[in-house]
């Protein structure tokens, strides 16, 4: 069988629930010997007693009737060579399976790890999962006693308590055994194949396999196994044997066990297809553009309208749009973190920029020294390895969140889409009662998508809000960290001080004198340092120019009056240019979309829009 017709064949469908057909009796009850024969001395009189009675109720039966009866219990007492060697074939060929898994999951894989640049995960998915449910599986299909007459009972009561179990890792398994085939003819392009090859031939010699395929692809086969094996076993059974209801119930739940997992990779690979978000520039969507397409986009445009203009009914789903609301509340709440802390960052960098430790001050000692190392320790140790906590431990799971949310956020996007192709369909559909394989394929789309989105969800919310909450849990303890460790530093440079042993009121009063005394001091270095600056230049202004200076600050106010401080060059139909030094009243201090970044300003002659 080819490794593409894996999925193709769908099971034929069974009743998942089927009522018994036959009384509830054990074989025990039909090969114990007679209770007169074992203990004829306790039940002698009361058998007597019974026998007279039920001889009044039911006549005794002919020698014929009675032969007839002996031949039925003998068949169903009689045991089927055929019937045990397909029980040991289950067994032998689950144990033979687990043995090639713990092989794979052991030996090949930890071995395959150690390749550079190889997807470990991608090629082996919860192969781990997988084993170990088939292990407990195992373990309970062992445990079966072959000398009980109920056997066959338990051996599908286990497969029934175990459908559930191998449904969740199955279905992931083999959602993901494509992408494994894939990477590994990548890596055979690659010539990476050939050190896989040289593992399995170390490893694995006597199964002679030439590519890692040949093992990926037994869990696959062997979940498609089940139902034959149990219809093997159901075969050697006749209909009135008091397992067949009970192992026709487990054929049922192992062949939906395998639709299930062909409808959840059906899911998977429509998911997969529209998720991808695809960066095109305006040509490349232009050149997508045919017939097709814009006949498509023509329809839903007007089957939207109709909704619209409420000519046409609109499917909702409160189920769908309670989960819809929870997780765009979670990616913008995620977004407006991600801004808020790239912003944080960047003024982080640039409160890194200022090193006042560096700075020459030619004073030796004193309080200044011990500043500056003070400032030296918080800039070169604590702010940077915070700097550094912050980005990995925050910043970056940020980013993976937001980008793990992008996927679904793109499935719901495209559910819409598709939702109104699918109640054009179903008007088509009750219209004319005909649809094409086109329309039902693309229906199916809908309900793939949709049901995919209804499954999926809650799990995406809880662990979103979950990592989301970690994150900002984080944040919390990186800033609490911070504040110890700045306190730290500061009561080891304080405990230098002269004065850190004096008593907190003594402590201000000597801060007051010390200011009092230095008072006077800091004053006249302002006088001195003004003296010293060069006077500003006075531009002269032309009588044109103070006369609008004038009719400005009469007509708007000194408040509103501003001189430009750089030269503007307009670009935009009503925007000024101006030149450096040119005075302007401000009107408004945004444009007519609210952007601070253009204000309407007067000249003294024409009202526009400029940028400040």
């Amino acid at each position: 069988m080819a490794d593409s017709d894996i999925y193709d064949t769908p099971f034929a469908s069974v009743p998942t629930k089927m009522q018994d057909v036959l009384p509830t009796v054990t074989i025990s009850e039909v090969d114990d010997a007679s209770p007169a024969e074992a203990n004829a001395g306790l039940y002698e009189t009361t058998l007597e007693v019974l026998g007279k009675d039920l001889n009044i109720v039911f006549p005794p039966k002919t020698a014929q009737e009675k032969e007839s009866i002996y031949e039925e219990v003998g068949t169903l007492r009689k045991s089927n060579p055929t019937q045990q060697q397909a029980v040991e074939e289950l067994i032998k060929t689950e144990k033979s399976y687990l043995q090639t898994l713990l092989l794979l999951a052991s030996d090949i894989q930890d071995r395959v790890k150690q390749i550079h640049g190889i997807d470990v995960e991608g090629l082996f998915s919860n192969l781990n999962e997988v084993l170990q449910v088939s292990r407990a599986f195992l373990k309970e299909l062992e445990g079966v006693d072959s000398e009980q007459p109920n056997q066959l009972l338990q051996i599908s009561q286990v497969f029934l308590e175990f459908t559930e179990d191998l449904e969740n890792v199955y279905k992931v398994y083999c959602a993901n055994y494509e992408k494994a085939v894939l990477l590994l003819e990548s890596y055979k392009k690659q010539g990476v194949d050939q050190e896989i090859l040289h593992i399995l031939q170390l490893t694995a010699p006597h199964f002679n396999a030439q590519n890692l395929s040949f093992f990926l692809v037994m869990p696959v086969q062997r979940i498609m196994r089940y139902p034959l094996l149990l219809k093997h076993i159901l075969g050697t059974l006749p209909s009135n044997d008091i397992a067949y209801s009970s192992l026709q119930r487990a054929l049922a739940a192992m062949e939906e066990l395998n639709c299930n997992i062909n409808e959840f990779k059906r899911c998977k690979e429509v998911a997969t297809k529209y998720t991808k978000v695809e960066d095109l520039s305006l040509m490349e969507r232009l050149s997508r553009l045919n017939k097709h397409t814009i006949s498509k986009k023509t329809m839903r445009l007007s089957q939207r309208l109709k909704q619209e203009a409420g000519l046409v009914p609109r499917t909702e789903s409160k189920e769908f749009d309670v989960l819809v609301e929870k997780f765009q509340d979670l990616t913008s709440q995620v977004t407006h973190l991600k801004e808020n802390l790239t912003t944080y960052l960047k003024n982080l960098e640039v409160f890194l920029i200022v090193t006042p430790h560096t700075c020459e001050l030619d004073i030796t000692d004193g309080p200044v020294q011990q500043y500056r190392c003070f400032a030296e320790s918080l800039h070169q140790i604590t702010f940077l390895e915070f700097r550094r906590r912050l980005e990995r431990v925050v910043f970056q799971p940020l980013c993976s969140l937001e980008k793990s949310l992008t996927g679904p956020q793109q499935l719901i996007k495209k559910r819409l889409v598709k939702l109104l192709d699918y109640e054009q369909l179903q008007e088509k559909k009750r219209e004319s009662g005909i649809v094409t394989y086109e329309d039902e394929t693309a229906m199916s789309t809908y309900r793939a998508i949709d049901s995919m989105l209804l499954a999926e969800l809650p799990s995406v919310n809880e662990v979103a809000h979950k990592w989301l909450g970690q994150i900002l849990r984080a944040f919390v303890t990186l800033q609490r960290d911070l504040a110890k460790q700045v306190l730290q530093v500061a009561g080891d440079q304080l405990s230098k001080s002269p004065h850190s042993h004096v008593p907190t009121s003594a402590f201000w009063k000597l801060t007051e004198d010390a200011l009092h005394q230095f008072g006077p001091q800091l004053s006249e270095f302002c006088k001195n340092f003004e003296q010293v600056l060069p006077s500003p230049s006075v531009q002269l202004l032309s009588p044109t120019t103070k006369q609008q200076i004038m009719s400005l600050v009469k007509k708007y106010g000194p408040d509103k009056v501003y001189q430009v401080t750089g030269n503007i060059s307009g670009s935009r139909d009503m925007d000024l240019t101006l030149q450096k030094g040119q005075v302007v009243a401000l009107l408004h201090d945004t444009d007519t979309k609210g952007n601070r970044n253009r204000w309407l300003v007067d000249t003294g002659g024409t009202n526009t829009q400029q940028q400040p």
